[in-house]
């Protein structure tokens, strides 16, 4: 899985690390302890990085789905 942050120019180093932890699922506390950081930090970085406008794109392969096989007839 990748994850591709647009609009990532605008944030800081650590916005950009608080965004791709936050949008995989860590809670602010676990980003704290991974990051050394205290949890209001982390809900500050992860508040202001929103205020800057971001998306955040997830690109899954599609053999990585298996919805594709080597044997498989391609239909267009």
């Amino acid at each position: 899985m990748q994850i591709e942050i647009r609009g990532a120019e605008k944030l800081s180093f650590r916005e950009k690390q608080v965004v791709t932890l936050k949008e995989i699922g860590y809670s602010n506390e676990r980003i704290a302890r991974k990051l050394n950081l205290s949890t209001s930090t982390v809900a500050t970085l992860f508040n202001r990085a929103k205020g800057k406008g971001y998306q955040v794109v997830i690109v899954i392969p599609g053999d990585a789905m298996g919805l594709f096989g080597p044997d498989e007839d391609e239909e267009v």
